[in-house]
């Protein structure tokens, strides 16, 4: 399971940020996930709860926000967004795509409660 070592690199940047911060916990965590990343978002959220024991995140919950696949078209300039692998121009059919989304793993946002709160 890929997903624990991707947990455990993101928790590296969770304590940089809540240290960076002076935050007494984590609060909650937003990731984008691509469907093209080979990341399961349930074994995320799994190997996150099984982490954050013992952390300032501990108690805390993870967000995961599924981002689509989206296509540009070279050729039409058309965009597309696929469910499916189906890597093809919506508007004119061209397969000479590129992929512009769908593939990132971000932390987008930690919510932080600093010890001044």
């Amino acid at each position: 399971m890929h997903e624990l070592s991707l947990v455990a690199s993101i928790f590296e940047i969770i304590e940089a940020e809540a240290a960076k911060h002076g935050a007494a916990r984590v609060i909650s965590v937003t990731l984008k996930v691509g469907v093209l990343s080979g990341a399961v978002p349930d074994l995320l959220v799994s190997a996150f709860e099984a982490y954050r024991q013992g952390t300032r995140a501990e108690g805390s919950r993870l967000d995961v926000v599924a981002v689509p696949i989206r296509l540009r078209c070279p050729d039409c300039g058309g965009s597309t967004v696929r469910e499916d692998a189906d890597f093809s121009c919506a508007a004119c059919g061209s397969r000479r795509v590129e992929i512009v989304e769908g593939r990132e793993l971000l932390v987008e946002r930690i919510e932080l409660e600093t010890d001044d709160a």
